[in-house]
């Protein structure tokens, strides 16, 4: 057992809880905030080192071995996940230390966003399916406060929508744990791997395995995306673009796991519907991105794009698919971080979002319009930034599955993702120049620093893919073979 697994729950809650105590101490909100995340990385990192060279790492809490008590589990999947939020949390919380606003801060803030972190790394580590609910509901409860903190009247009418939605699903969710514990009496991952496998993934199964896709398909804006451009464009700059990297990729790896671990075994049902969900949440991504003309709306449709990307890979069940989706996931939640503080910052500076009300802000922002330009390539998947590896192995992998449908709507919705990010860059910073910097009602002071870093990261995740194959390899392993995990949970010892 690995005593390091839970630290990245622990780290971020107890410290977000001892920083509610100090509510006036802004200060020491900052740098406690930016330790705990720091921490978590480096947590990610050593264990990332020790499932390298000893396998998948558990913990069984209190001692209780599987599947009686809480498991948690940590695989190379898991904790590429964890480094990756990690490092696109310090950034987006550099940025809220000079956007986010002392009012926001006196009203716990920096709590509240290590609180939304704990759910999602609490999600990418738990063992068993109502410990992932009850992550789940810990990121939902700390993301309610986030979008609706500051009560603009955009927010109350959004947040009013995300709630109702997220408390539909996690209804949903109970009601599916419920009959899935039924059927098959556990509910530790690795148990019901064994158990669905013993009994046979029949017709009742099959049914809770799609209600299970429904509900996170919800959570992960997975074709049910139309709570996501309105509740995405709400929040200020720093909220949405935490958002839009993490929120949606904890339902992907819920579907993920479930899919490639319990319910994989009638991949012509399940994982064709996940390649028509992914299909048609691709198509109208695009469509929305393309028809837009309003910098938050068209990058909140470029996340939903993205997310039907991720999903044509695990539609395609093959090696080369499910490789393309681990790196591709790291890059998106990298990406959409960076190209939500881009947009968000020339919001700030033009004090509006309409591509037809601003131009030529290239010439009193060079530094910003070249950045952008790199987000926007690397969004695309143009060589050699992040998502040109990712969309590569993703494209191979649907050929090779014979879902060459699903293949060419990846290719065709990345034009159309790269023309509505060139829209922005063209209409923003290109052309006559509306405004001086005297006129601008922003600055980029202090912003720019948390978008160089990511931009950066961007270029050398591009550039040094070859530095990061081992550790995918490990990740596409253990979700291609479900024995592994079965095995590290177990110890090796026969299943109950």
């Amino acid at each position: 057992m690995n005593n390091l697994i839970i630290m990245p729950i622990i780290v971020p809650l107890i410290i977000g809880m001892a920083m509610v105590i100090f509510r006036r101490n802004i200060k020491l909100h900052k740098i406690l905030s930016l330790i705990a995340l720091a921490a978590s990385g480096l947590i990610a990192v050593l264990l990332m080192g020790e499932i390298k060279a000893d396998g998948i790492q558990t913990l069984h809490l209190g001692d209780w071995q599987p599947p009686f008590g809480v498991s948690m589990v940590a695989d190379m999947f898991s904790s590429l996940l964890l480094l990756t939020t990690s490092i696109v949390a310090i950034c987006c919380l550099l940025y809220a230390f000079r956007s986010i606003g002392e009012e926001r801060e006196s009203h716990y803030f920096y709590p509240l966003f290590l609180f939304l972190i704990t759910g999602v790394n609490g999600s990418f580590i738990t063992g068993d399916l109502f410990n992932l609910f009850v992550c789940f509901e810990v990121m939902l409860i700390s993301s309610y406060v986030l979008i609706s903190l500051g009560g603009t009247k955009v927010q109350l009418r959004e947040s009013i929508k995300y709630v109702l939605t997220n408390i539909i699903s996690s209804f949903l969710f109970l009601v599916a744990i419920a009959y899935i514990y039924a059927i098959t009496g556990t509910l530790n991952f690795a148990h019901l791997s064994v158990r669905v496998a013993e009994a046979g993934q029949g017709g009742l199964l099959t049914i809770i395995s799609i209600l299970l896709l429904i509900i996170f398909s919800l959570k992960a804006a997975l074709f049910l995306f139309f709570w996501l451009p309105g509740s995405y464009s709400a929040p200020p700059t720093a909220v949405a673009a935490i958002f839009a990297a993490l929120l949606t990729k904890v339902g992907i790896y819920a579907i993920f796991r479930l899919f490639t671990l319990v319910f994989y075994h009638e991949p012509q049902i399940t994982h064709f519907l996940i390649g028509i969900l992914g299909a048609a949440t691709m198509i109208l991504g695009a469509i929305g991105a393309v028809a837009h003309w309003d910098i938050k709306n068209i990058l909140a449709y470029n996340v939903i794009i993205g997310v039907g990307f991720i999903i044509a890979g695990l539609a395609s069940f093959s090696i080369e698919g499910i490789t393309g989706s681990v790196y591709y996931i790291i890059h998106d939640i990298i990406v959409k971080a960076l190209i939500f503080l881009l947009g968000g910052t020339i919001i700030s500076l033009t004090g509006t979002g309409k591509l037809k009300d601003m131009s030529g802000l290239i010439r009193t922002h060079p530094y910003l319009g070249w950045i952008f330009f790199i987000a926007a390539l690397s969004l695309a998947g143009i060589p050699p930034l992040s998502g040109f590896l990712g969309k590569v192995f993703i494209t191979h992998g649907t050929f090779e599955a014979g879902y060459y449908w699903l293949g060419g709507i990846g290719l065709m919705t990345s034009l159309m993702a790269l023309y509505s990010v060139i829209k922005i860059f063209m209409n923003c910073f290109w052309g006559e120049t509306f405004l001086s910097e005297e006129m601008m009602s922003g600055t980029t002071k202090g912003l720019m620093v948390p978008i160089a870093c990511l931009s950066l990261l961007t270029i050398l995740l591009g550039l040094g893919a070859e530095g990061l194959s081992s550790y995918t390899e490990l990740a596409v392993e253990t979700l291609m073979n479900p024995e592994l995990y079965i095995h590290a949970v177990f110890g090796g010892q026969s299943t109950p």
